[in-house]
């Protein structure tokens, strides 16, 4: 099936995208053959030809051709259109993983050839940085006190199975192979029949899952990735970064998490998976060292009877106590043996994990990771003393590395909670022992000034003798088991505190006084984690200044942050700024704060920490990150730089090892880049600023019109959109809105910024944009050419601009009048779908005004063929959903039905390669 069909399925030569398109196609065709039969995979290539065909009619010919296609889906059985769905939505993974390694087989082809550096790579970044007049002792400085931390977040909306995944990352496998060009027939005739039974078992592996997913299992799929790549990789990063650099580097990249610690509108996260969470990834990061350590073992064999080792290694290898007579004269074995038996005792001490390989005999547990660190560098140092360093470099070095990252935690769990639930929390507690019987009716001034004076006493407010709240008891659990966990592994285990909807300087204190009540606030040392504020609304990234100056002012404050180095985290929502205001409102208000909260730093001499909370899609902040990274303002990042991996981005960016190892340093480079920027054109206010506040107010207004002033509109999205089929879907643990309201406030970004993806309007990640250029330009004579010189000129704009144009790309009025058929009320379909076909076409007039371009992507062709390539595949796919979700709304539905939709969900999202 599918593209080059038919034909013989091992005529795969060279290595194009098309190519390996192709032959994917084959493979998947002989696989429906066997599978539905001769005549279910002529009906599947009856309807790709066709649907090949409609995209590329023209004129007076597509309406026919767009009834023939029609007709054939029409027509398909409920078992049949099963089939069309699975058959259409596999080929999209499959061009997925082709795409993927022909972004790796290009990468490679640059090394290879020993091409220029490219942007995104520390070789670019390093030499633009020296040629723009940077020193190596400030390279230096920069990077001791970097920090650069993606964090994986689970997702409401993420689609794929783990299982799935499994599948393709097999089928790559194979098809790299293929490549090698010392196959014979009989290997490459080996390699095609496990290509084959791989395609096959994605076939018959279900698409979705029977339960939704829980919060150990979204912790288990992101532990997947350290094994696929992390482990590997970020030592290898390093490795090559020292190369560049021609000295030793510090850690400054480190991973996060928030999955198991972000309890922030998700009851199922709790004290018991908070531990469970802490323990599994100890576990993963225990599994990687002893099995490094146990290969260490059988790799260092060397002789005492040829070398001399150090004292201190011979004082290891003596305190191990080895039995084995076979290794009497060999001190690296035994000292290795020593230390894999202390660190199987500490990974069974603290997380009950007992490795596959049994210790030679009981130990004492090491008593942090730097006890384990001192033991590998003995090692280190021993080989360095008898001209063996070399041997280090291999194995050895890479796990010191990876201890060094990882430590026996893995990565940093944010704590994330809402700003209301702290405030009823601490108005519970305050009743409760008759502190305060009305905190929740007092003004913020009362508030800071009583959570002031409880933070500076020593008595608490929590007694074993008192009832609380089922809330307030869950929140105490919490907090506990983060001391619990501080104790065990150190407060890098659970460092930062996220604090949702934070409005006001009462927010962070009240956070404050519930760490005091499990010993985790003293008056002497302050909060033992970061208090984060995040600001998500456009009101709230207004306010973000005002709060963070009166937390400035309050001299305890100041004395915690002296005592945590001087560093506030501040983190930044793009999803709800999103759906607050639109995207050019959001993406400027978020520019404007961070240039306010650069100078409220300054003058407050703290240093600003930026968080970026942005999503997978252009409408909840995604986007290329090295674009993103490196247009933010000057000072913005400044060597510190977390940003939120979410979703599908996580299994796109990091599943296969080497694009991992490409999307990391890509962090790095654009981190190193950003922080060293001079300041460009746009960046010093004047007109460009007052061009974007006004086109900012006009595209709130036009977007807020639309989405919250428009009488039905909340009815429209629920029927023109699948959102009530995709909230049943068994994908991630958290509820698709925080409470049972219909509004749109209430609904989260992530499953809003889907719904609209699958209709194919992606409208969060454009509208609004066209109006505010039209009667912008309306009113300056020479506005189309000044906004052509500020998309040239000024990243950010460019940025802004080119995501938008990326979004509107993919979008299609056609496949989205389709959908708005399902509203009932003509009226309101009406006037709602033709505000938005109005407003879309201004706004790609307005892009391709802009950018100079005749057509979108015409500046990005490879983008622009992929997405091309795709439609084909999309199109029968949307049609079949509409079709199904008649049935299913019209009370035709069963089983059958309900699954069919939720097929076309995952098949969509895979050919967006995006949900929410």
């Amino acid at each position: 099936m599918m593209p080059g069909m038919p034909g013989p399925e091992n005529a795969r030569e060279g290595g194009s995208l098309r190519e390996e398109t192709r032959y994917l196609g084959r493979v998947l065709g002989r696989v429906l053959r066997d599978q539905t039969g001769v005549e279910g995979y002529e009906r599947i290539e009856r309807i790709r030809q066709e649907a090949v065909g409609f995209r590329r009619a023209k004129g007076p010919e597509a309406p026919a051709v767009r009834d023939r296609l029609e007709a054939q889906l029409n027509a398909l059985s409920r078992e049949q259109t099963l089939d069309v769905v699975r058959a259409f939505s596999y080929f999209l993974h499959l061009l997925n993983v082709a795409e993927d390694r022909q972004i790796n087989r290009l990468a490679l082809e640059r090394e290879r050839d020993g091409a220029a550096p490219v942007p995104g790579s520390f070789a670019y970044a390093l030499a633009h940085v020296r040629a723009n007049g940077v020193g190596e002792a400030e390279l230096d400085a920069w990077l001791e006190r970097a920090l650069v931390a993606p964090v994986l977040t689970a997702h409401p909306t993420e689609v794929q199975r783990q299982s799935i995944l499994d599948c393709e990352r097999g089928i790559a496998n194979a098809l790299s192979q293929l490549d090698d060009a010392r196959l014979g027939a009989a290997g490459r005739a080996r390699v095609e029949a496990r290509l084959h039974a791989r395609v096959l078992t994605l076939w018959q592996t279900a698409m979705i899952r029977l339960s939704r997913l829980r919060v150990i299992d979204e912790i288990e799929n992101a532990l997947s990735f350290y094994r696929l790549t992390f482990f590997a990789e970020v030592p290898r990063l390093y490795e090559e970064l020292e190369s560049l650099l021609g000295r030793p580097a510090p850690s400054l990249l480190r991973m996060g998490s928030w999955i198991g610690g972000d309890r922030d509108g998700n009851p199922f996260v709790t004290a018991e998976v908070l531990r469970a969470a802490v323990t599994r990834q100890a576990r993963t990061a225990f599994a990687h060292y002893l099995e490094e350590v146990h290969a260490l073992g059988a790799e260092l064999s060397m002789s005492v009877r040829l070398l001399e080792p150090t004292p201190a290694l011979l004082g290891l290898a003596h305190a191990a106590r080895d039995p084995s007579k076979h290794r009497q004269d060999e001190p690296y074995r035994q000292a290795l043996s020593g230390v894999y038996s202390r660190l199987a005792a500490t990974a069974h001490l603290r997380t009950g994990f007992v490795p596959p390989r049994e210790p030679h005999r009981e130990s004492a547990a090491y008593p942090d990771a730097a006890a384990f660190a001192a033991d590998l560098r003995v090692i280190d140092e021993s080989l360095a003393s008898h001209g063996a360093a070399a041997l280090a470099a291999v194995r050895l070095k890479p796990l010191r590395r990876a201890l060094d990252v990882f430590g026996f935690h893995l990565a940093a769990i944010d704590q994330r909670q809402n700003a209301d639930v702290h405030e009823a929390v601490v108005a519970e507690l305050l009743a409760a022992v008759d502190v305060e019987p009305a905190y929740l009716a007092l003004d913020e001034a009362a508030r800071v000034a009583l959570l002031a004076r409880e933070l500076a006493t020593p008595r608490p407010l929590v007694s074993a003798h008192l009832a609380y709240s089922e809330k307030t008891q869950g929140e105490l659990a919490i907090l506990r088991a983060t001391a619990e966990i501080h104790a065990l592994y150190g407060a890098a285990a659970l460092p930062h505190y996220i604090i949702s909807k934070a409005a006001s300087l009462s927010d962070l204190l009240e956070v404050a006084l519930l760490l005091k009540e499990v010993g985790l606030h003293t008056q002497d040392r302050g909060p033992a984690m970061d208090l984060v504020p995040l600001f998500e609304t456009i009101a709230d990234l207004e306010n973000a200044c005002a709060v963070m100056g009166a937390a400035f002012a309050m001299p305890a404050y100041r004395g915690w942050l002296a005592r945590r180095g001087n560093v506030q985290e501040v983190m930044l929502g793009y999803s709800d700024s999103n759906k607050d205001g639109g995207y050019l409102s959001a993406n400027w208000t978020l520019h404007k704060a961070q240039r306010a909260l650069i100078e409220t730093h300054r003058a407050a001499g703290v240093r600003l920490r930026l968080f970026h909370g942005r999503g997978g899609t252009v409408g909840r902040g995604g986007g290329p990150a090295y674009d993103a990274i490196r247009a933010q303002p000057k000072g913005a990042v400044d060597g510190a730089l977390r940003l939120t991996e979410q979703g599908e981005t996580i299994g796109s960016k990091y599943a296969d090892a080497d694009v991992g190892r490409r999307n990391l340093e890509t962090l790095v480079a654009a981190t190193l880049e950003a922080s060293f920027a001079r300041t460009g054109s746009g960046e010093s206010g004047g007109r460009y600023d007052a061009v974007m506040n006004s086109l900012s107010a006009r595209s709130f207004a036009a977007y807020r019109a639309l989405v919250y002033d428009t009488p039905g509109f909340a009815e429209y999205f629920r029927a023109a959109t699948p959102i009530a089929e995709l909230a049943a879907l068994n994908i991630g643990s958290r509820p698709a809105s925080r409470t049972d309201s219909q509004r749109i406030e209430d609904l989260r970004a992530i499953p809003w910024v889907f719904s609209w993806s699958l209709c194919r309007l992606m409208l969060p990640g454009w509208y609004g944009f066209g109006t505010a250029v039209e009667s912008w330009c309306a009113e300056h004579t020479d506005g189309g050419p000044l906004l052509a010189t500020m998309y040239r000129e000024w990243l950010f704009f460019r940025t802004v601009t080119s995501n938008m144009e990326m979004v509107l790309a993919k979008s299609d009025l056609a496949v989205a009048s389709r959908y708005a058929e399902l509203v009932p009320d003509a009226a309101l379909r009406d006037g709602v779908f033709g505000r938005i076909r109005d407003e879309w076409h201004r706004t790609v007039g307005a892009v391709q005004a802009i950018t100079g371009q005749a057509s979108l992507l015409a500046d990005n062709p490879s983008l622009a063929r992929s997405i091309r390539d795709r439609l084909p595949y999309l199109d029968p796919l949307n049609h079949l959903q509409l079709e199904l979700l008649r049935r299913h709304r019209g009370g035709q539905s069963d089983e059958r039905v309900q699954r069919g939709i939720h097929l076309t969900i995952n098949g969509i999202a895979a050919g967006l390669r995006n949900s929410g």
